[in-house]
């Protein structure tokens, strides 16, 4: 495999149609990492603590309606 350089020369020569397939490719391709980052995270019990205060805020109604929020601002 190249370099990062060697690489971004390469896109740089490709045909706009295939720089654009491949900015999609990239796209979804960051997506399944995150997706995996977090899956991780949970079985790991990273997002625990998280997920508990989460809880309890929904138990103690100290959650807001996000259409709330987002008319707000």
């Amino acid at each position: 495999m190249g370099t990062l350089s060697e690489i971004e020369a390469a896109i740089k020569r490709l045909p706009e149609n295939d720089i654009r397939q491949l900015a999609t490719w990239l796209e979804e391709y960051l997506e399944q990492m995150w997706d995996k980052q977090i899956e991780n995270d949970l079985t790991s019990g990273k997002l625990a603590r998280l997920i508990a205060k989460a809880e309890a805020d929904i138990a103690a109604n100290r959650v807001q309606d996000i259409d709330e929020i987002l008319n707000n601002s």
